[in-house]
């Protein structure tokens, strides 16, 4: 039997929303093992002189603990 636990995370990027995902699940990476799922559950976008200047998410990431 496995027991997994959730955390939740705010990433941001100068690029996209993907980007913004990808950097927040390749940093959590570092520090949490296991990881098995991300729920993104908020969105946003920074804006600057009329253009979107940073793409922010929220996500929750699921993780398997350790035997």
């Amino acid at each position: 039997m496995s027991i997994a636990k959730v955390t939740e995370i705010s990433a941001s990027s100068t690029s996209s929303f993907e980007d913004a995902i990808r950097e927040g699940i390749d940093r959590a990476s570092e520090t949490l093992h296991n990881i098995r799922k991300a729920w993104i559950n908020e969105q946003s976008v920074v804006i600057r002189d009329d253009k979107i200047a940073e793409w922010h998410v929220n996500m929750r990431i699921t993780f398997v603990l350790d035997d």
